[in-house]
């Protein structure tokens, strides 16, 4: 998808970009992967690194296959033109540094469910059911360190709401 970042006081438009350039930063400030893990499967689409990432919710861990949109050409890109997303399939953006993140849906044919991240890991607000094409702004309610997009509705199917816990690791 096409994105766009507000500045954090809400009155500049930034770059055409989901969020700042990816780094070292995760939702939870786990550590980078073992080495193992560090070759990361593909995602045969979007040819993005495959990672697991889960939503701790009311004691129920919900795991999630997601593609890792940590460039900012990835980012610029995210779900757009896709007609397709698993039940337990999504995309993360990390942010770099904690910001106030803004998307729109331009150019995404899919109806999102938009989650955005705080600095501790937690959900801070779900924009669901987006409208496919939209140039409207969808925007975090306060600093996000990532942004998770799911396919719409699925946040409402499994519960997932805000304070919920995110956690994911980055390859290194």
């Amino acid at each position: 998808m096409v994105r766009h970042i507000l500045a954090a006081a809400g009155l500049m438009l930034g770059t055409l970009a989901a969020c700042s350039p990816g780094g070292g930063a995760t939702a939870t400030a786990q550590s980078p992967a073992p080495p193992a893990a560090t070759a990361a499967a593909r995602h045969p689409v979007s040819g993005l690194r495959v990672i697991d990432l889960t939503v701790e919710r009311g004691g129920k861990r919900l795991p999630f296959r997601v593609e890792l949109a940590d460039t900012p050409e990835a980012q610029a890109r995210g779900l757009m033109f896709r007609t397709q997303l698993g039940d337990n399939e999504g995309m993360i953006f990390p942010s770099a540094v904690p910001e106030t993140r803004s998307f729109w849906m331009k150019n995404t044919p899919l109806s999102l469910d938009i989650i955005f991240i705080g600095p501790d890991g937690r959900i801070a607000n779900i924009a669901a059911n987006t409208v496919p094409y939209s140039l409207d702004s969808v925007t975090s309610k306060g600093l996000a360190s990532a942004v998770l997009e799911l396919r719409a509705g699925r946040a409402k199917e499994l519960g997932i709401v805000p304070g919920d816990k995110v956690s994911y690791s980055l390859p290194r």
